[in-house]
């Protein structure tokens, strides 16, 4: 690694700066205009955006990938990891409660989709501040006059809650149990959100570094609802417990992603946003495609599908040490939870082959800065936004138009 910092700082490039929001109805987001010009400056901020790597820095990353993976975990071990990762992450969350993530204030800039914005609003949406947001909600909300819910704008500017009936819903469904619901999806009438008018999911939620800012933001937004799950019990726990935490427009519920068979607490094709922000990468990369495949069917056609991870080569790659590779850049930390580091194509080949149209998929390279220990890291992420195409298929329009045809 020191080689590669030192090369950081003589070989500094500017590249050139890719679109953060590329999702057609949607603002582009404020964030990655930070650009170090100047070397010498390296430590006046924690963040540089946009870093190219040289032909010498990539050489010496991929290097030490080869020498952390030389030696594999033997396939009994990987085993245990697999059958065993509930365990791991409820341990995780049992020791570091909520203390271990910070909330994820970027959210919102770099996934506009999230909030509930129409085209006549989007020159209001670059203007919001997440910061302004998340302290203060309601001015945001007034000033945008609710204009995402067209059809209830005048229930959106008085109201600040939800109707009985999709509150009573939220409420009876927080208490249930997965496993209850392994007999089938809960009847149309009777699940959670089911009167909201914009929906969002977000897969693996943690301790709610996601949840919470979101809801705060969406908290004057009465026709949207959120739902959040992980398959780590004690997570859940943890949202659920939240002071902010509201049934009326949030549903926290343990689900293991992996498992095919086991249905939502809402019916397939409701959703406006799936959130699936670092999660993909601690599954096994045998799974991945499965659970990308059963999360286009709870999209609605034109659904959002946002997605960010860790990216090859990120300075959490490269720090892994021998002995801890399961298999070609999939890793186990010391506590057993898991990591895989993507590259841009395996996430357009995964994204692509489950039905769902790339909107945008970029590598984001940044400088973190530790100024305190002056010392500097690369990160490297992949962030994705993929829609469910609204058009239907050549073999269902054949299909639809065979059936008009007979009747």
């Amino acid at each position: 690694m020191n080689g590669i910092w030192k090369n950081s700082m003589s070989c500094l490039r500017i590249g050139k700066m890719p679109q953060r929001c590329q999702s057609g109805c949607h603002p582009v987001a404020p964030l990655g205009s930070r650009i170090l010009t100047d070397p010498a400056k390296v430590f006046e901020h924690n963040m540089w955006d946009h870093m190219q790597w040289s032909k010498e820095e990539e050489a010496a990353a991929r290097k030490k990938v080869e020498e952390n993976s030389a030696v594999r975990i033997l396939l009994e071990e990987q085993v245990k990891y697999e059958s065993e990762a509930r365990k791991y992450w409820d341990t995780f969350y049992k020791i570091h409660k909520n203390k271990f993530f910070k909330d994820r204030n970027w959210l919102l800039r770099e996934f506009p989709e999230i909030l509930p914005v129409d085209q006549k609003n989007e020159e209001k949406a670059t203007e919001l501040s997440w910061d302004h947001a998340k302290t203060n909600p309601a001015n945001c909300f007034s000033r945008m006059h609710c204009h995402a819910m067209p059809e209830e704008k005048s229930h959106c500017k008085k109201s600040s809650g939800l109707s009985d009936s999709q509150s009573k819903a939220g409420s009876n469904f927080s208490n249930l149990d997965s496993e209850k619901h392994r007999k089938g999806p809960l009847k149309t009438e009777l699940f959670p959100g089911s009167n909201a008018t914009f929906r969002i999911l977000e897969v693996g939620c943690g301790a709610g570094n996601s949840v919470f800012p979101i809801l705060n933001t969406l908290q004057n937004a009465p026709e949207s609802f959120l739902y959040c799950c992980d398959f780590a019990s004690g997570a859940v726990e943890l949202v659920k417990s939240h002071s902010s935490y509201r049934a009326a427009q949030c549903c926290a519920f343990v689900h293991d992603v992996c498992d095919d068979g086991l249905p939502y607490p809402f019916p397939d094709g409701i959703l406006d946003v799936i959130l699936l922000v670092f999660v993909l990468s601690s599954i096994h990369p045998d799974r991945m495609q499965g659970v990308v495949n059963r999360l286009f069917k709870l999209l609605k056609p034109g659904g959002m599908l946002l997605f960010r991870d860790y990216g090859r080569y990120d300075k959490t790659q490269l720090r892994f040490k021998r002995g801890h590779c399961l298999s070609e850049n999939f890793y186990v930390r010391g506590d057993g939870t898991r990591a895989y580091f993507f590259s841009e194509g395996e996430v357009h080949n995964m994204f692509c082959k489950a039905g769902l149209d790339e909107k945008q998929n970029l590598v984001d390279r940044r400088l973190q800065v530790n100024r305190k220990k002056q010392v500097i890291m690369h990160r490297v992420w992949v962030q994705g936004k993929f829609q469910k195409p609204l058009q239907l298929t050549q073999k269902s329009s054949k299909l639809v138009f065979s059936l008009f045809s007979h009747s």
